[in-house]
């Protein structure tokens, strides 16, 4: 098996609600599947960035209810860890009333490991007696450690390597030029995978359409002469209402990449729509999805999992771009690197401050770009050298962003926690009837 077949198993697949509140639950129905007793109590230990996506986003199968907690305590209950990201999928009205007891009565406590500086989620379930613990590192499903009453069931080191799965060393290491190699490895099987991943966003975007958000808004704006009902619009309009029914916790799984949902939204549904505006043969918006997925990777590899910007745009975003280039002018280098440099330029600063409804805007924003990247590339322009932290070729640039995100932006997770967890206290407060 081939690097790019590494890249879709581990980082494309369905995924029912945000990432991170999911691999949570995952994480506790392991624990929990390993002695046949209820779970009474539940300890989570989450990364900044988990942390950080949890707190205020939609669970799905949860009546509206937000947060790390109530997954942890419905994934425990659940305990069928087979169904991996779709964990939640095996809910019912019984389980969640007793997911709310447990809540309530303060049975599920989620700490923060400000220490840890990649994915890292640690779920401890105690009942009847017995207690088991598992502990997800380096990926949304990558199990390293997993024991029960003392005993040792599974114990390896984060995918093998200081940057996770092994073939992400690899992938980090390549250039563009190798990356457009990668597509010699799709097969027809491929092809139905990425189809249905197509798909699977379709309907969820379908979904959002009936929610009033962003993408409403978005549709509006169009339908008022704010904006044109073009090929951009259509496509803004379409990621959004995705982005709209994954944050407001519909039951409907989407194809992830980079394993995130709303990365997802954006590096299918944009290569896609463009792709169908201008009649381009099916399989080749295949393959160009299939790119976009490898460049959110690759571009991953270098900021990391969760870093302090916003995926939807430096990953996704880019990979998006990068498909509509290689849909009009296939393997042009020239015109990658302009569109990549481009739209890197633009929203490179564009900050993660979490999963939540605005997480829309930002899909919008990335559509947006990617787009207009994607044109001006293909007729010869973009943001060069010349300007700013961007560099020669698409990765420098890539780099160049790593190291402003990893250094230059080092304070900021931790920043932006202390103002959610300080909203956080003030809330409670409210509520207890204290100042």
């Amino acid at each position: 098996m081939g690097i790019y077949h590494d890249i879709i198993a581990a980082e494309v697949f369905p995924a029912l609600g945000c990432t991170e509140p999911i691999a949570v639950a995952y994480a506790a129905s392991l624990a929990a599947a390993q002695f046949d007793k209820k779970p009474e109590q539940i300890t989570v230990t989450v990364d900044p960035g988990v942390y950080k996506n949890g707190f205020a986003v939609t669970v799905p199968e949860t009546e509206g209810l937000k947060g790390n907690v109530i997954a942890a305590a419905l994934g425990a209950l659940i305990a069928r860890p087979q169904l991996k990201m779709e964990i939640l999928s095996g809910s019912n009205p019984e389980l969640l009333a007793h997911a709310v007891e447990m809540v309530n009565a303060g049975k599920v406590e989620v700490l923060l490991a400000k220490e840890r500086t990649s994915l890292y989620i640690e779920v401890t379930v105690r009942g009847g007696g017995s207690e088991a613990r598992a502990v997800l590192e380096g990926g949304h499903t990558d199990l390293v450690h997993l024991e029960c009453d003392g005993q040792l069931l599974v114990h390896t080191e984060a995918g093998g390597t200081a940057t996770g799965h092994p073939y992400r060393a690899a992938l980090k290491e390549m250039s563009f030029a190798q990356i457009l190699e990668l597509l010699d490895e799709i097969g027809p099987e491929d092809l139905a995978y990425l189809k249905r991943g197509i798909e699977m966003n379709l309907r969820v975007a379908e979904a959002g359409k009936q929610l009033v958000k962003v993408g409403h808004y978005v549709e509006e704006l169009v339908r008022k002469g704010f904006l044109l009902a073009d090929v951009v619009s259509s496509s803004k309009i379409l990621a959004a209402s995705a982005s709209d029914a994954r944050m407001a916790g519909l039951s409907f799984p989407v194809m992830s990449s980079g394993g995130s949902g709303n990365q997802g939204i954006v590096a299918i549904l944009v290569p896609y729509n463009v792709g169908l505006f201008f009649h381009i043969p099916e399989e080749k918006i295949l393959r160009s999805i299939a790119l976009s997925h490898i460049v959110n990777a690759y571009i991953k590899c270098h900021t990391g999992e969760l870093a302090p910007i916003c995926g939807c745009a430096i990953a996704a975003g880019v990979g998006a771009a990068v498909a509509i280039v290689y849909q009009q002018a296939g393997s042009d280098l020239y015109k990658i690197d302009l569109a990549v440099n481009t739209i890197i330029s633009d929203l490179g600063g564009m900050l993660c401050d979490g999963a939540k409804g605005g997480c829309a805007l930002k899909v919008v924003s990335s559509t947006d770009a990617a787009i207009r990247a994607a044109y001006m590339a293909l007729v010869g322009h973009g943001i060069t050298e010349e300007e700013g932290f961007v560099g020669k070729h698409a990765e420098e640039t890539i780099r160049n962003l790593s190291r402003i995100s990893e250094i230059g932006m080092a304070k900021v997770d931790q920043t932006m926690l202390g103002i959610m967890l300080e909203k956080r206290t003030s809330s409670e407060r409210a509520g207890s009837g204290g100042e």
